[in-house]
């Protein structure tokens, strides 16, 4: 449990994937959760689907235009009256070479996987020093390691590490910032119709030690061992949930 009982939770990108898992965890652990996205019909099919007896609200605001986000983040603490707890999941991936994505692209790349975070927390903070609150930041191993073809998506990825960085030594004690990184996840946006037996998804599944990809639930859990009690002494960890991908070196399995 993440002892989030009576805690007010704002989940970005809550629609789909990592963030309803996050949403639904929390739910589940009896925090009141506001689910953000853009498409009322994905929040709304997320918050009907919580565990029963649970409070997840929707909310649609684009997390690109500060206008909104303030806005967002004003409803939230008129009606619900705090925030503790700021998952910032939002994002969406990429693909090309710097000789291949077009500004528009690049620019769009950062606007949803870095620029939406900052937007978030700059709004949140002061509610968040408050209650003694936490962010959560949602990076990916992209962020932690380079990938084949998907140059915006990696340098956004990585710029999550070192905001989570900064923000967790600018306003430690109070809020508490850290920042998960997940690897090849399951049912998410990018990995949407994707399944274990797939040749694509064992070609991943062959890299990582565990010799599987991951499910969102098991995001959800780190996510909410970081908002909870247990992690009061934890602030800017980089924390990854890769089935031990990053410990690896590159070099294949070598049977002796």
């Amino acid at each position: 449990m993440s002892d989030v009982a009576d805690r007010v939770v704002v989940v970005t990108g809550g629609g789909s994937g990592i963030g309803v898992a996050v949403a639904h965890r929390f739910a589940a652990d009896g925090a009141a959760v506001v689910i953000v996205g853009r498409t009322r019909e994905k929040l709304d099919k997320a918050a009907a689907a919580a565990p029963d007896g649970a409070a997840v609200l929707a909310r649609t605001a684009d997390l690109t235009v500060p206008d909104e986000v303030d806005a967002l983040i004003a409803s939230v603490v008129a009606d619900l009256g705090r925030i503790d707890v700021l998952v910032n999941n939002a994002g969406a991936p990429s693909f090309g070479t710097v000789e291949t994505v077009t500004p528009d692209q690049w620019r769009a790349t950062m606007a949803i996987n870095l620029d939406a975070m900052y937007h978030t927390s700059r709004a949140s903070i002061r509610h968040l020093r408050a209650t003694r609150g936490s962010v959560i930041n949602v990076g990916s191993s992209g962020g932690l390691g380079g990938d084949y073809g998907m140059v915006a998506y990696n340098t956004a990825k990585g710029a999550v590490v070192n905001l989570t960085r900064a923000m967790a030594l600018d306003h430690a004690p109070e809020v508490r910032v850290n920042a998960v990184h997940p690897g090849f996840t399951l049912h998410t946006g990018i990995t949407a119709g994707a399944t274990p037996d797939m040749p694509v998804v064992q070609s991943f599944a062959e890299r990582i030690p565990f010799g599987r990809v991951a499910e969102p639930e098991e995001i959800a859990g780190v996510v909410a061992f970081l908002a909870g009690p247990d992690a009061r002494y934890v602030t800017g960890a980089q924390i990854p949930v890769d089935g031990g991908l990053g410990a690896t070196n590159g070099q294949p399995r070598i049977e002796i």
